[in-house]
């Protein structure tokens, strides 16, 4: 009971600070310093024992990708639009590491003039700050249990969306089919059947 309370008072404490990031759409970037500022010597070590949670010991078999503290050069997707029940929505602003945006931007003229399709970021670039504090807050959703919590969210620096040397990408299509929400659509589409022949000759592959 004790550590739940320390981690909802942790939340309580950050909360400010996400939903400005939420509305401000840039939670995806969050920095660890950012975080860290806001706590008080108590409140930091027990966040930072979580950014130090031994994966062998929860059993993780994923990589580690390493940490990242802010210093990324990233590029800003903004104006995607999907649709969705019949309307088109703006999805929130993403980022990728330059070179990844290169590529991306590169294969994608590739598979519309191909299938006269493309797909867009749903999600990319996530710091290990803002997977710290998802993997905190999703403590909630499993009993407040970090090994139950591991087999459902990465741990900070295990993310492959943080690893901006190779960087993960979240795909959707124009009419709103996902590869994470809705995978088994995605993997009907022409889009996705050309990612698996041509993905490679830029530099991506399946994960």
């Amino acid at each position: 009971q004790e550590d739940i309370k320390r981690v909802e008072d942790l939340l309580a404490k950050l909360s400010p600070l996400i939903k400005q990031r939420e509305e401000k759409c840039t939670l995806a970037i969050l920095t660890l310093p950012e975080l860290y500022v806001l706590l008080d010597n108590d409140q930091l070590r027990f966040f930072k024992s979580f950014e130090n949670l031994d994966a062998n010991e929860l059993n993780i078999k994923i990589p580690y990708h390493g940490m990242t503290y802010g210093k990324q050069r990233l590029v800003t997707i903004k104006g995607q639009k999907v649709k969705k029940k019949q309307n088109f929505i703006a999805l929130p602003p993403q980022f990728l590491p330059e070179e990844a945006f290169r590529s991306y931007t590169e294969m994608m003229k590739a598979m519309q003039k191909d299938v006269g399709k493309c797909l867009y970021v749903e999600s990319g670039y996530r710091s290990s700050a803002y997977q710290l504090y998802v993997f905190v807050w999703s403590l909630r959703n499993h009993g407040y249990s970090i090994r139950e919590t591991a087999k459902f969210v990465a741990l900070p620096g295990y993310s492959e969306h943080g690893d901006t040397e190779h960087q993960a990408i979240d795909f959707i299509n124009e009419n709103g089919i996902g590869c994470q929400n809705n995978a088994e659509d995605f993997e009907m589409l022409a889009e996705y059947k050309w990612l698996l022949t041509n993905a490679k000759k830029f530099g991506f592959f399946l994960s």
